[in-house]
């Protein structure tokens, strides 16, 4: 496929606001493409060259762009920097300045491959080398062609849309509609690239999907908790007391068990170790072994195994006290620079508390009692950086809420109750896991957990926060694709926290309201902002809204924390919304 056509279709999809349409557009795009183009297809339209777990980034800011632009089309660097104040989007300049027409179109994988060479150039003169090569390659693409590679290498695609679109679109492809989505997405949760599940896909059909499993080195979507009020209502969903039919025997009877372990409040880390490689996970796929050399080191000295995938939790502890630290100071690992000096102030402990890979096979469909003796096998107790994480089974209400209660009195968040019999299900929120944060009837706040919410845009500050630039901040709940508003927060922030939102923001800015936004035209930001801040918000309760997009409101919302280790896709769901709604009650 020529690149152009592709970018006959980002043009396309550019204009179209339907989830539906976009996902039409997708699936004809992808009966077009041969299997390593869809691949590549899969990866560019999202404006990347890989998964989000290959870490590939272009390092080209905006200033290196009208150096590359000026080079590519004969200009002046003043008249591009004065265009680019006028259009606001650097890939628009590219038809101001480029009129010719190219005798020899580039295919789809010519500028894929162009574009890795550029990405991975490094070493002195490496920027130069760069901006030499991009100006090459945009000379040589006509100008809607140019515009797009432009937007992709900046950053700046903003198609409004995520793998779970591409899941659609593969079963369009096969089916012609969604009914196929869930056999996708369960090949997407045990192997999170897109594009490899579509290249699979395109070549082999869906029974190409039936041989996929866990792959060192190729996250697993994390599994996720459900929320129930009680520990009776708990305990009665996921513990039935049918199994302790007297005769049903000892291997029944374990099926009538949870395990209640901690919940601690850190960063999700999923580690896969190996002979060749360790790489660590984040939540949102983001490799980060380079930010966690502590762990790295101990893995190798404290696994029995060859070969792991485990799950679990890291969090930071004060050395002299061994008391855990807030997230706040956890997440402050979270950086790629002055690595060691934090490692040494900020050390951790990885809580393991599931093993989905071992020793070359997959784990996924075991039962968790299995799994569970598995990881006491892997992790020896003298270990002092990870650690097999407490746990105790019961199927007795009263005794799932004192190990609660003890947990909270111990600072930590509150438990999460694991199916004991059930399988480790890769992405799905179900009832084989679920959080216990705060039991409903407590004094405090209606909602038995905070929210995880997408910063949608922002409002200018009067008085004091005008020193700021902020004043309020819009939320919202994800639906799909889409997110709608659920508050307008404009109280309960720290002058730091003020500044910090506005700092956040200012990297986000949007000129227009992105196309997957749905928000009342009373509560439209003076400045919109694209959904890549996720924040925790607390609120006494949640009640109906008739102005709001969710058809909820939160009521007395307040910040708790930034949520760097979430993107906007692991926001709260409406649904979830809806749940903690209804739990209130």
């Amino acid at each position: 496929m020529k690149f152009k056509r592709l970018a006959d279709y980002l043009a396309k999809l550019e204009q179209t606001n339907s989830r539906l349409a976009i996902t039409e557009i997708l699936a004809a795009l992808f009966d077009q493409a041969d299997g390593q183009e869809v691949a590549q297809i899969c990866y560019l339209s999202q404006g990347r060259l890989g998964p989000r777990f290959a870490n590939t980034e272009f390092n080209l800011a905006e200033k290196l762009m009208v150096r590359v632009l000026a080079k590519a089309y004969g200009q002046e660097e003043k008249e591009i920097r004065k265009a680019y104040q006028q259009k606001g989007d650097l890939g628009d300049l590219v038809q101001l300045y480029d009129q010719q027409e190219k005798s020899k179109p580039l295919s789809v994988s010519q500028v894929y491959q162009q574009l890795e060479i550029i990405a991975q150039e490094g070493g002195g003169g490496s920027v130069e080398r760069k901006i030499n090569q991009l100006a090459s390659l945009l000379s040589g693409l006509e100008s809607q062609s140019a515009k797009f590679v432009v937007r992709i290498t900046l950053g700046k695609l903003r198609l409004g849309f995520s793998d779970l679109t591409i899941l659609d679109a593969l079963s369009w492809l096969v089916a012609g509609n969604k009914s196929k989505r869930e056999v996708v997405e369960e090949a997407y949760n045990i192997r999170a690239d897109a594009g490899y599940i579509a290249q699979v896909v395109k070549e082999k059909g869906l029974q190409g999907l039936e041989k996929l499993t866990v792959s060192l080195g190729v996250p697993v979507m994390p599994a996720l908790c459900q929320r129930l009020g009680t520990t009776e209502e708990i305990i009665t969903k996921m513990a039935p007391r049918q199994a302790f039919a007297p005769s049903s025997g000892r291997g029944v009877q374990e099926e009538a068990m949870v395990a209640v372990e901690p919940k601690y409040d850190g960063t999700r880390l999923q580690i896969h170790f190996g002979p060749q490689q360790t790489v660590i996970f984040t939540r949102n796929l983001e490799n980060v072994a380079a930010m966690f050399p502590d762990l790295v080191a101990a893995l190798g000295k404290e696994l029995k195994a060859k070969s792991v995938i485990l799950d679990g939790e890291a969090i930071g502890y004060d050395p002299q006290t061994s008391r855990f630290l807030p997230f706040q100071e956890t997440i402050k690992r979270k950086r790629k620079y002055e690595v060691g000096a934090t490692s040494k102030e900020i050390p951790l402990k990885y809580f393991c508390f599931d093993i989905l890979f071992y020793n070359g096979q997959s784990w996924l469909k075991k039962p968790f009692r299995q799994r569970r003796r598995l990881l006491e096998q892997v992790l020896p107790k003298s270990n002092q950086t990870i650690m097999l994480s407490p746990q105790i089974v019961t199927a007795d209400p009263e005794r799932l809420r004192c190990y609660h209660d003890e947990q909270i009195a111990k600072g930590l968040e509150g438990v999460v109750i694991k199916k004991w019999s059930a399988p480790y299900e890769p992405g799905r929120r179900g009832f084989t896991w679920v959080k216990l944060k705060s039991e409903k009837g407590k004094k405090g706040a209606g909602l038995t957990d905070t929210l995880d919410c997408v910063v949608m845009g922002y409002y200018h500050g009067r008085g004091k926060r005008a020193a700021f630039g902020i004043g309020a901040f819009l939320v919202g709940a994800r639906h799909g694709q889409e997110f709608l508003t659920v508050s307008k927060i404009g109280t309960g922030l720290t002058d730091n926290q003020w500044r910090e939102m506005k700092r956040r923001c200012r990297g986000t800015e949007l000129i227009k309201m992105p196309r997957n936004y749905q928000v009342d035209k009373n509560l439209f930001p003076d400045v919109w902002c694209e959904p890549k801040i996720v924040v925790e918000i607390e609120a006494d309760n949640i009640t109906r809204s008739p102005i709001h997009t969710a058809q909820y409101a939160l009521r007395f919302p307040r910040l708790i924390r930034f949520r760097d280790d979430k993107d906007a896709f692991q926001a709260t769901s409406l649904a979830e919304l809806k749940k903690l709604y209804e739990l209130q009650k």
